[in-house]
């Protein structure tokens, strides 16, 4: 047992967890045992405090392998990340009522999804894609077609048009103040359909080459690609793509944002001050411990000495800008955010609407039924992450949400 971290080992590799002070379900645990007996895993497994089940792999683990990579313990939600960004704009320039700016950014940034959308326009996608948009997927477009001409299976996906888009779910929008009453702009989103679909194709495709292989696996949803083959390549090829989706996605997103405050406020303003873009379910090529590695962040930020990140609490909840302090043993990580403590399912049954009202008092936010899995009660409390992963990361800005677009 270290200071810092508790360590786990059975079978497979070390489990080195920054849990404490922080729940840390069996379920969880069990589910990194199976990662960590997989014979290509490098050194051991690192688990932020931000740990809970996820499908695949955990959410909140960092796997460095060598030779293979797991599709599954990325995700589908390939890419998925936050962006915040300072103004030059104080607290007191904001209006009392917040509610006309949550109005302007719900109209500016298309989100959530139409239920059974089929044969009418999905309010959460463009139907017309702007000028803006078509300028991002620009950037996209000529490597999007290389990987259609591969896999035809992504052909038809919600690409363009979720370009810009900020989904369902745990993402949103958030017009933050920090410590000294500095306006931010915090969001939350990733790859969005076609990041799915790609996640989907090579999480299946892995699957199938276990079977031809006869491979035995702890949990089928390990299933891996072995470095040096086609689909490895193509995998690795497309997930990059959907990165890029991402990063772009989410700068599309916060333009549009800040376009519709400055609109509202009608008020000139300087942002992009301290601007942050990170990733936290991604795969990336680094060296750690001797070795050139992929390392897969599910649900964790990279954060190499100096390097800023952001660690979002819940819809209530502080937000955190942070400085990676480099700890090699985290394989330079961090959590990603809070880590929920209830399943969305467990968040309805137990989360009353008067508790989530109560719990979002002071936030301009939807406060109905429909977001009372993403109530702060469903997740872990931010302050006790923050103190369990004290050696990986330095707080730079403390932020409160003040609006929060939910999809």
């Amino acid at each position: 047992m270290n200071a810092n971290y508790e360590v786990m080992h059975e079978d497979g590799v070390p489990i080195k967890s920054w849990t404490r002070g922080v729940p840390f379900e069996d379920k969880a645990r069990q589910q990194l045992k199976n990662i960590a007996s997989m014979p290509f895993i490098h050194q051991w497994v690192a688990v932020m405090p931000d740990v809970h089940l996820g499908k695949g792999a955990t959410v909140g683990s960092v796997i460095p392998t060598v030779g293979a990579v797991i599709p599954a313990a990325v995700g589908v939600d390939i890419g998925c990340g936050m962006m915040a960004v300072k103004t030059s704009l104080k607290a007191e320039q904001l209006p009392d009522n917040l509610f006309a700016l949550r109005c302007a950014i719900e109209q500016a940034v298309p989100h959530g999804r139409s239920p059974q959308f089929r044969g009418r326009r999905d309010k959460g996608a463009w139907s017309d894609p702007p000028a803006d948009v078509n300028a991002g997927w620009a950037q996209l477009d000529t490597a999007f077609t290389l990987l259609k001409d591969k896999h035809p299976v992504l052909k038809n996906t919600n690409n363009i048009n979720h370009l810009g888009t900020l989904g369902t779910g745990n993402h949103f929008i958030e017009i933050c103040l920090d410590e000294q009453g500095a306006v931010w702009v915090m969001l939350h989103s990733g790859s969005r359909g076609v990041g799915n679909r790609i996640g989907t194709h090579f999480i299946e495709l892995a699957k199938k080459e276990m079977e031809r292989w006869h491979i035995q696996l702890p949990d089928k949803d390990l299933a891996y690609l072995p470095e040096g083959t086609a689909h490895f390549n193509d995998y690795v090829e497309a997930v990059e793509w959907a990165q890029n989706f991402a990063r772009i996605n989410r700068e599309v997103m916060m333009s549009r944002v800040l376009h519709a405050l400055q609109t509202t406020l009608k008020l000139p303003f300087e942002a992009r001050t301290e601007a942050v873009n990170c990733h936290h379910n991604y795969v990336s090529r680094e060296h750690h411990y001797g070795r050139n590695v992929i390392v897969t962040r599910k649900g964790a930020v990279r954060a190499q000495a100096g390097e800023m990140g952001i660690i979002p609490g819940s819809m209530g909840a502080r937000s955190f800008i942070v400085r990676g302090l480099g700890n090699a043993e985290s394989f330079c990580s961090c959590s990603h955010g809070a880590g929920r403590v209830m399943s969305r399912t467990e968040a309805k049954k137990r989360v009353s609407l008067a508790q989530h009202i109560e719990a979002t008092a002071g936030v301009e936010c939807r406060k109905d039924a429909e977001v009372i899995d993403e109530s702060p009660a469903a997740y872990k409390p931010i302050d006790q992450v923050m103190e369990a992963q004290k050696d990986l990361v330095e707080i730079v800005y403390t932020l409160k949400q003040v609006v929060c677009v939910k999809g």
